[in-house]
């Protein structure tokens, strides 16, 4: 499948945090120590309710503070303007859509749920590429916005494969934005590496780890808008080598509906450490084990499915986990993963480079761009693949 652990009980004490001096008079500290005493109980009263109104209340900040900039304006309110709520709550990580409209209200990031459903739009848009173009198969690589190596490199290995037995095939990079920090310079230069190659898509969330399933569901909001005459979409981490012929190959005999493939795991245990990087805490979601999901290295599917899967996200709470939140709303649609009889064809270790074993794969993770740029170099050598 690019982030602080607070519980909520200790952000609503933050709250309570107000410097006291001893130079107060008698009945001002005694007005204060009342005030504290009143809260307390409150808090203990309403233990569980406190979080929700704290955010409820910075939502209501954020949403007017959106309003009142974007009628002073009249235009599309930058993100960037708003980025003072993510440092608002103590201890806690936030990420709110400068898209949220007051009808939809994107709750903050908290650290094991993201803000999704949600509306989020795009900075920068290749609307009419799929309608002009026609694929076959549509790949979307999620990346860093500041990861322009990696997609050089893309561009100059696989990506530049746009015709693969007679099916065409696009390809385009989805963004979210920078954090606050070098936001500006670095947004120009992605805007002059769109112009340049027409294939960004970039939308308005912070682009994090935590919000790679924002990210994965803004990926199928563009499809189902934008690409609904393509057959297959395949989703595909930066850093992997892909074989795009054995890839069109595969989908040449593969069905046209309900179809989604890949690594696909089944009976994955929930991992309760909370040192793990894929952590999820019992009380967050109960399950011992995950359904079956397809690993969000690389995974294919039928352009069928966008509109399914985003309609199932309305009725499945987010996960940071990406492609397990995908798995969720398959169940909850009730369509399987399509498991491969070839296990070799995706791999989550990197694959030691060999001709003939990388002309029969599909997609590796490479130990680095550089590898990846000469596997695909050596395999497009002229001469049989095997000896």
């Amino acid at each position: 499948m690019v982030e602080g652990n607070s519980k909520s009980g200790e952000r609503s004490l933050d709250v309570l945090e107000v410097p006291f001096e001893c130079r107060c008079s008698r009945l001002r500290a005694g007005f204060f120590i009342l005030v504290v005493l009143a809260v307390l109980l409150f808090y203990y009263m309403n233990l569980t309710e406190v979080p929700e109104i704290w955010s409820q209340s910075i939502q209501m900040i954020y949403n007017a503070t959106y309003n009142t900039a974007k009628a002073a304006s009249n235009t599309t309110v930058s993100a960037s303007a708003l980025q003072w709520t993510s440092a608002f709550i103590p201890g806690s990580e936030i990420s709110v859509s400068s898209s949220a409209l007051p009808r939809e209200q994107c709750t903050p990031e908290t650290t094991y749920f993201v803000a999704y459903p949600c509306h989020y739009r795009y900075i920068l848009n290749e609307s009419e590429r799929c309608q002009n173009e026609k694929p076959f198969v549509v790949l979307m690589v999620p990346v860093a916005p500041n990861n322009r190596e990696a997609r050089d490199a893309i561009r100059t290995t696989w990506g530049s494969e746009k015709m693969v037995m007679d099916k065409v095939v696009s390809l385009f990079f989805v963004l979210g934005q920078h954090g606050p920090e070098g936001r500006e310079e670095l947004q120009q230069k992605v805007l002059q590496e769109s112009e340049e190659h027409h294939d960004i898509i970039q939308s308005d969330f912070l682009d994090s780890y935590k919000n790679l399933t924002i990210k994965t569901m803004v990926i199928m909001e563009w499809l189902a808008a934008y690409c609904q005459n393509a057959v297959y979409a395949m989703k595909i981490d930066s850093d992997m080598f892909l074989n795009v012929n054995t890839l069109v190959n595969m989908l040449h005999q593969a069905p046209r509906e309900n179809y989604m493939t890949g690594l696909v795991a089944k009976g994955a245990i929930v991992l309760r450490n909370p040192n793990s990087k894929w952590y999820l805490p019992k009380n967050e979601f109960p399950e011992d084990f995950y359904p079956p999901y397809a690993l969000g290295l690389g995974y294919v599917l039928s352009l069928d499915l966008p509109n399914k899967l985003i309609e199932g996200a309305k009725h499945v709470k987010a996960v940071y986990i990406e492609d397990v939140f995908l798995g969720l709303c398959m169940r909850h649609m009730r369509i399987p993963f399509t498991s491969q009889a070839d296990q070799g064809f995706f791999n989550v270790f990197p694959v030691p480079y060999d001709r003939c074993r990388y002309s029969k794969l599909i997609a590796t993770t490479t130990r680095s761009l550089q590898e990846q740029v000469n596997s695909w170099k050596d395999l497009k050598k002229p001469g049989p693949p095997c000896g």
